[in-house]
């Protein structure tokens, strides 16, 4: 196991206990989270992130409405759209300084 992963797990684990209890600085441990493993996220798959970061916050607001556990699968899926959108806003920076570069 790499750090790449182990980093993705972290990121995960802490957007589930999020959903339940209050985490000092949540938001900001899953983009980093988000950004370590967005390191090695192959070139093939920058548009996957990327769409799936726009996506994410989307379907989560659909969840709402379900009778008991919509508002906590809701913050779910709201916190994994931090992870990925850490990992989004590297995939676009480095992007955009491999323009520059040429």
């Amino acid at each position: 196991m790499n750090i790449y992963k182990i980093a993705g797990i972290i990121g995960l684990l802490i957007a589930v206990v999020a959903a339940f209890v209050k985490i000092p600085y949540a938001m900001e441990l899953m983009a980093i989270a988000g950004i370590i493993v967005a390191l090695n996220i192959a070139a093939e798959d920058n548009v996957r992130v990327i769409v799936s970061a726009i996506a994410i916050p989307v379907v989560a607001g659909l969840f709402n409405g379900l009778p008991t556990i919509g508002t906590y699968v809701t913050s779910i899926l709201t916190n994994l759209g931090y992870v990925i959108g850490g990992a989004a806003l590297l995939i676009i920076l480095r992007n955009v300084a491999n323009r520059v570069k040429a």
